[in-house]
């Protein structure tokens, strides 16, 4: 994704750029005499110009006296450049020829180190001197000299003597001058392989100096002096120095702060880090949860065994609607219902009263007509079922993440529309496998290389590299019609591939066998090789003479290269880069709003991808180790993921089926295995949960709502869970229940719904209550999770109190008709007919005289009780203490599948990534740019504001721990201001529309731009007139500030067809986010930039926004807390509220549920705090589903527990958990397991977290539903 630095880089293409100039001027200067001089009387050493070697000039030895200059043109060019160093007047070593090759070349430097005017003043005295100073004698020395063609003699080698004090006093005020084009320093170009953070005077000038640097005319031996004489031979030269703080002429304004830190404010102490809370050294929330625990548990334990009243014979909260529905209250005598009823106690009551009634009525109907009640629900489920070929399922990630109306995805928007998408990227990163590190002999002793310098494995790169570039050659798809190439000019339309931006370290061998192959000695005759020159490329990649790759641009070794940091480490921190031990391509393709225009790359990236899989598998040599993605992979995975888990989720719901038609048949004779066996019914059931999530899918389809891989995946099995439980209720109770004499067996069936209906119906209603008020979220895949399995445990609980009880019906006479399950059409023995024609009336099963027998009397036992209640107790104050710690992200490995290609890219990529992405901060529209004190608001140079947009970046990257900036901004207001003062830059046709500078033809003018007297800027008129020319202007050798390549899409202007003046729009500055690794490294560079944006914003007055491609995936995190409470906050409402009303208005049971479901979230909080599960927008959905099922234990046991009608509540608890407990935990828990276990088998990986989620909601749960039947504790 860093790729586009390169763009931002070309604009200063050379290295040489500075170094042309600056020794252009100086072959002129230091062009001493033809042999030693001798100190003393100073005289030339040099005068005229002698020979020309490629595109620089050597000056002819003299040695004697200076000469007066009497052009006038050459006097206004001295006056230019040296006034107050040379007096124009006086004689000097110099003619008219030497200062026109002065004036041409000083042009670059002035550009690009002008921005700081005492460094440049400060530089340009001492080119002055030894350019034209009387005195030359005095401080140059020629060494050697040659004889040309035309047999004249030319300086080839020279010592310069300069003092310590000119040379520390220069350094330290160009030290921190800024490139704005590439947010680097200029010293990172002009010091060759040291860069400006191991740069020193001497290392400076002596590279300037060097014969082999690109543009140095003959080698310049600078030596350093101490003092101001060398013991009377010559005098150094010493010219005075201004310090970068300070003005060069006490009116002008000094250097600013981005080029001078002297110049800055002092900045305010960061902020401190918030201490921890501890309390005598440990986390202080554990410590208070520790506290609470062993005083909650002390006064419980007293509470129970010395202070609990003995009376037991409270009535529940529903004790009247309890003596009117339960089946046994017949042998309950008055005495236990003789205290009078309040209004709420008869309300709640004749609530549960009429939904008794309600549901006994339509029971007994559906169970009178099963027939004509299948084929309704067949008739809705086929019509709603038919807008499944109407579904969308949304993989975009971008579309699954953020929400359309969400900040990032407007921002998103906006950047998209006004500067086009951030580019295409296509990414191999290569390890290198079994192989040693290389150990090079050097002058500077043995140097050690990583593997990825293996000279075979550096060539099986380069030919994987060409064979890529090769893909879909001759083709509409071809890579030199989709890349990008920042130098194409504008109006070409052809692109050779060679322009096309590829990030190699092959960039540095000009992508040649033969650059590579090449071997020298240096002066301490060792042998350097393709080692050494990697050495200097990395350390200069913009050396425009060896280092530029074959597109036109540098190759930055963070971007190239993958294994050379250690943990900890920065790019801040002198990297290694020759440690490496893995190489990475990157191709660069243009990416497009339109998505239309999208169809080429897409193909190139199609065939790509095909050929990587090919390679790796059948072509790729044993010592590569590959990974590699391309720009639409992560999408076609999702896709494959979406239909690749189909197989296994069958086999999880054929095991889930299995165990039900065993579980629900209850078989007492072997004789009666055909016959009491429920496979149909069983299957029925499934079926109907099946249909629920067509219809809902169906529903949606109709309405036009995407899908997402969750909804497909998880759903179903979500509705099973729901749904089973009901059956199991519903059947169980239908099995335990006998008929009673004279009821019909619809009757009986509708009698048995009445008594659990109620109880389903709050529990449905409940789950989807809370599935639908999660719409609330701003997620979409979150939202329309929630859609979905809201609509579809409503479908499910119509389709099991229609077409379920009809199925029951249709069952129950095939059984009291003695016919065989499956088999209908077979009649069983009539000796093994049931008896008394029951269909299992009042039959126990095996796990209900479990419950019954063994485990409700254990559980009752008063120290049972106690030791529950201390455990769990304890277990809630320890995931109390953890909860608050969950991280907040999602590991983006886990989005794929496991056996996928991208999967291992993502590995490679948080291992070898060794570079941050690049974050732009957009200005929109409403600055006019054309007037200073806006102009003075944006920029860094002199003039500019210190709390301007480009200062504050360039501020924020100096902390870069808190502010995640890395590196400064670009600035394109800068480069155009130095642009514009440029004569080599600005031309224009006679008509005066733009000609490139570089118009082979010649036909160009110069631009002529007015200039500003004080800041020498362009006026406003010119500002406008001559932005266009500036973005559409390609940078070279002679104008490193032409704006094509770095800011071609980073302006937005509009252009009057008339006047020809533009004005300028929205535009942004690129700066580079740190590295970041983990998810919070993302969503907190993502909040550090929009704090500094919002302070841009108020110094600059328009609206300011960080953009990042990563911002629209990371955004949710910021707010996961408030979202996940908000959602779980609402969903616990909307369960208390239906609770409380379809309850009979029961506060008591309502504020248990609650409670209950309560302490499980934060017992799976503390689960995911334990087992390092991230809280992200899977995991709330999953904690939005828990609370679904919870209500699935708890409302029913609650509702059993409320409607029970023994005397006391110890006795309600047990009545209510063995007759609901063993339903419940048979319908969820026992179901869940065994196809869950099938799951883990799941190639998805968000799919087998997910189902882990539910693994551990029933285990949480089956625990936790001992502790609700223990709240008796507290009321009796």
């Amino acid at each position: 994704m860093d790729e586009k630095s390169a763009i931002f880089i070309v604009s200063l293409l050379l290295i040489g750029v500075i170094n042309k100039v600056v020794w252009c001027a100086e072959d002129n200067s230091s062009l001493s005499g033809h042999a030693p001089s001798e100190g003393g009387a100073g005289h030339c050493v040099w005068y005229g110009e002698c020979n020309k070697k490629s595109s620089t000039k050597q000056n002819c030895p003299y040695d004697g006296p200076a000469k007066p200059l009497d052009d006038a043109k050459g006097k206004a060019l001295l006056k230019k450049w040296c006034d107050g160093v040379i007096d124009p007047d006086k004689p000097m070593c110099c003619d008219y020829a030497q200062l026109q090759t002065f004036d041409q070349n000083m042009g670059m430097p002035s550009s690009l180190l002008g921005r700081c005017p005492s460094c440049f003043v400060n530089l340009r005295r001492h080119i002055c001197l030894l350019t034209c100073a009387p005195n030359q004698s005095e401080f140059l020395e020629v060494k050697k000299t040659e004889v040309n063609k035309e047999n004249r003699t030319y300086i080839t080698e020279l010592d310069i003597h300069i003092t310590n004090d000119y040379l520390w006093g220069t350094f330290n005020s160009c030290i921190q001058v800024s490139v704005p084009s590439t947010g680097t320093k200029a010293l990172d170009l002009m010091c060759g392989q040291w860069g400006a953070v191991k740069c020193n005077p001497m290392r400076w000038f002596s590279y300037m100096g060097d014969k082999t640097t690109f543009s140095v005319p003959f080698q310049m031996n600078y030596i350093n002096e101490t003092g101001n004489s060398t013991g009377g031979r010559f005098t150094p030269m010493d010219p005075p120095t201004i310090p970068c703080s300070q003005s060069v002429d006490g009116v002008s304004a000094a250097c600013s702060c981005v080029d001078c830190a002297q110049s800055c404010p002092v900045p305010p102490p960061p902020a401190p880090k918030p201490a921890p809370f501890v309390i005598a050294g440990f986390d202080g929330v554990s410590f208070l949860m520790l506290i609470i625990f062993l005083a909650g548990s002390m006064a419980f334990l007293m509470w129970i065994y010395v202070c609990k009243p003995k009376n037991d014979n409270i009535r529940g909260v529903a004790s009247e609607a309890a003596h009117e529905l339960d089946s046994h209250s017949i042998n309950k005598s008055s005495e236990d219902y003789e205290k009078p009823s309040s209004f709420i106690e008869k309300l709640g009551a004749n609530t549960d009263l009429y939904l008794q009634r309600g549901f006994e009525k339509w029971g007994t109907y559906c169970a009178q007509k099963p027939w004509l009640i299948l084929f309704l629900g067949a008739c809705l489920v086929v019509t709603l079922g038919h807008g499944v070929k109407y579904l969308k399922v949304t993989t975009d990630p971008v579309e699954l993440w953020a929400s359309p109306t969400s900040r990032s995805r407007v921002e998103r928007e906006y950047f998209d529309s006004h500067f086009e998408p951030f580019y295409r990227t296509e990414q191999i990163i290569i390890r290198a496998r079994n192989l040693s590190e290389i150990h090079h002999n050097t002058s500077d002793g043995i140097v050690e290389y990583g593997p990825a310098f293996n000279r075979d494995f550096l060539l099986a790169v380069l030919d994987l590299q060409e064979r890529i570039k090769k893909i879909g050659e001759g083709e509409w798809y071809s890579l030199d019609k989709i890349c990008l190439a920042p130098l194409r000019s504008v109006g070409q339309t052809e692109t050779d591939v060679n322009e096309c931006i590829v990030e190699s370290i092959w960039g540095y061998y000009k992508d040649s066998i033969e650059e590579f192959n090449k071997t020298e000695l240096d002066p301490a005759k060792y042998t350097t090789n393709y080692l050494d020159h990697f050495i200097k490329c990395a350390a200069n990649p913009y050396d425009p003479l060896n280092c530029i790759a074959p597109y036109g641009g540098p190759v930055d070794p963070a971007i190239a290269l993958g294994g050379f940091l250690q943990p900890g480490d920065t790019l801040a921190k002198e990297p290694h880069y020759e440690k490496a031990t893995a190489v990475i391509l990157t191709f660069i393709l243009q990416n497009y709003h339109n998505k239309s225009l999208l169809s080429p790359a897409m193909e190139w990236e199609k065939a790509y991808v095909e050929f990587m899989r090919n390679y790796t598998e059948t072509e790729k040599p044993d010592f590569m180790d590959i990974a590699f993605s391309s720009e639409r992979s992560i999408e076609d995975e999702l896709n494959r993921e979406s239909q690749s888990d189909v197989l296994t989720i069958l086999i999880s719901y054929l095991i889930m089926f299995a165990y039900i038609a065993v579980s629900l048949g209850q078989v007492n004779t072997c004789s009666r295995l055909l016959i009491d066996s429920k496979v149909t019914l069983g299957l029925g059931g499934v079926l109907i949960v099946l249909t629920s999530v067509i219809s809902s899918v169906g529903l949606f389809g109709f309405v036009g709502i995407p899908a997402t891989l969750i909804i497909i995946e998880v759903i179903p099995f979500l509705v099973l869970a729901v749904g089973v439980d009901n059956i199991f209720i519903l059947v169980q109770t239908h099995q335990r229940d006998a008929k009673r004499p004279n009821e019909s067996q619809a009757e009986h069936i509708g009698r048995i719904l009445g008594q659990v209906g109620p109880s389903m119906l709050l529990t449905s209603v409940s789950e989807s209550c809370c599935f639908f008020l999660g719409t609330l979220s701003d997620m979409p895949a979150v939202r329309a999770f929630a859609l979905y399995a809201g609509m579809a445990l409503l479908f499910d609980f119509l389709l099991q109190i229609t077409c379920f009880v009809s199925l029951l019906s249709l069952d129950t006479m095939r059984q009291q008709s003695n016919r065989l399950d499956i088999f209908c059409w077979i009649r069983g023995s009539k000796k093994n007919e049931p008896h008394g024609g029951a269909a299992g009336g009042g039959q126990e099963g095996l796990l209900y005289t479990f419950f019954k027998e063994v485990y409700v009397p254990l559980l009752m036992k008063k120290s049972v009780r106690v030791i529950v209640m201390i455990v769990f107790f304890g277990w809630l104050c320890s995931s109390i203490a953890v909860t608050p710690k969950i991280e907040i992200g999602l590991d983006q490995e886990l989005s794929m599948p496991e056996d996928s290609y991208v999967l291992k890219y993502f590995k490679s990529l948080k291992e070898y990534l060794s570079i941050g992405p690049p974050v732009y901060f957009v200005v929109k529209n409403g600055l006019d740019y054309s007037e200073e004190p806006i102009q003075n608001k944006i920029c860094s140079g002199q003039y500019c504001n210190n709390n301007s947009l480009v200062t504050q970046v360039f501020v924020a990257s100096k902390m870069p721990e808190s502010s995640y900036i890395s590196r400064p901004s670009s600035s394109w207001i800068d480069d155009y201001f130095d642009w514009s003062a440029s004569s080599d830059c600005c031309k224009r046709y006679t008509n005066g529309s733009f000609c490139p500078h570089t118009d082979p033809d010649g036909d160009c003018e110069e631009c002529e731009i007015a200039l500003l007297p004080r800041t020498k800027r362009p006026d406003a008129e010119d500002f406008k007139r001559y932005v266009p020319f500036f973005l559409k202007d390609n940078p070279d050798d002679s104008c490193a500030k032409a704006g094509h390549a770095a800011y071609g899409s980073a302006v937005n202007y509009r252009e009057n067809r008339s006047s020809h003046l533009a004005e300028v729009g929205a535009s942004y500055f690129m700066a580079y986010h740190t590295i970041l690794k983990t998810s919070a490294d993302y969503y907190e560079s993502m909040r550090a930039a929009r704090k500094l944006a919002g302070q841009m914003t108020d110094t600059v007055g328009v609206e300011v926004f960080p953009y990042s491609i990563f911002y629209v995936f990371y955004e949710q995190y910021l707010t996961m807390w408030p979202d996940t409470l908000f959602s779980v906050g609402v969903s616990l409402l909307a369960i208390f509220l239906v609770t409380f009303f379809l309850m009979g208005l029961d506060v008591f049971s309502s504020i248990t549920v609650i409670i209950t479901i309560t302490m499980i979230l934060v017992n799976l909080g503390g689960l995911m705090y334990w087992w390092h599960i991230t809280l992200n927008a899977v995991s709330l959905v999953n904690l939005v589903m828990a609370i679904g099922i919870s209500v699935e234990f708890c409302s029913h046991l609650v509702h059993s527990f409320s409607t029970s009608v023994k005397a006391t509540r110890l006795e309600r608890a047990a009545d209510a958990l063995t007759r609901m407990g063993s339903s419940v935990f048979s319908g969820i828990t026992l179901t869940k397991f065994g196809g869950i276990i099938v799951l883990y088998f799941a190639k998805s990986q968000i799919f087998q977290v997910s189902q882990f989620y539910s693994d551990i909601l029933t285990i949480t749960r089956t625990f936790i539903e001992i502790r609700v039947d223990n709240l008796d504790f507290f009321y009796s």
